[in-house]
């Protein structure tokens, strides 16, 4: 972490009350077909709007992607078929919006959805619950 970087660990509780709000907010729409969780940080939040939005087809989009210091981009490991209309992607942040550019171009027609989102990430998904500033390092339950 950079100097100026502040960590802000969350906690299970916190991760549920912010699927709940994001659930809330998408079921107004259309019902989705399915959901695309990223993997990793998108699978437990897809799993719980999956159970709030009662969807039980749900895959996942495997990217692997690295900071300036691996020089940059992203892989993508398991990439689905489609271009994802009519489907739910669910991602736990978008930090850079590095993973949701790699994402938005695999399924440009889904609707992606985080549950916390920075500045220079926020063009690149159509609903998020929170936002976080760009300096802060977000710790999530299961990172610990």
């Amino acid at each position: 972490m950079a100097d100026d970087t502040t960590a802000r660990t969350l906690a299970w509780n916190d991760i549920r009350r912010d699927c709940r709000a994001l659930a809330a907010r998408l079921a107004g729409r259309p019902r989705f077909h399915g959901i695309f969780a990223v993997a990793r940080g998108g699978l437990v939040p897809a799993a719980l709007l999956a159970r709030d939005l009662d969807i039980r087809l749900v895959d996942t989009v495997c990217i692997a992607s690295y900071d300036d210091r691996r020089r940059g981009g992203v892989e993508v490991l398991k990439a689905p078929t489609g271009d994802g209309g009519g489907w739910l992607v669910v991602d736990d942040l978008v930090d850079s919006g590095t993973t949701a550019r790699a994402v938005r171009a695999l399924l440009p027609a889904a609707h992606y959805a985080t549950l916390y989102a920075k500045p220079e990430g926020r063009p690149w998904v159509d609903d998020f619950v929170t936002a976080v500033d760009q300096s802060v390092w977000l710790v999530f339950p299961w990172e610990t």
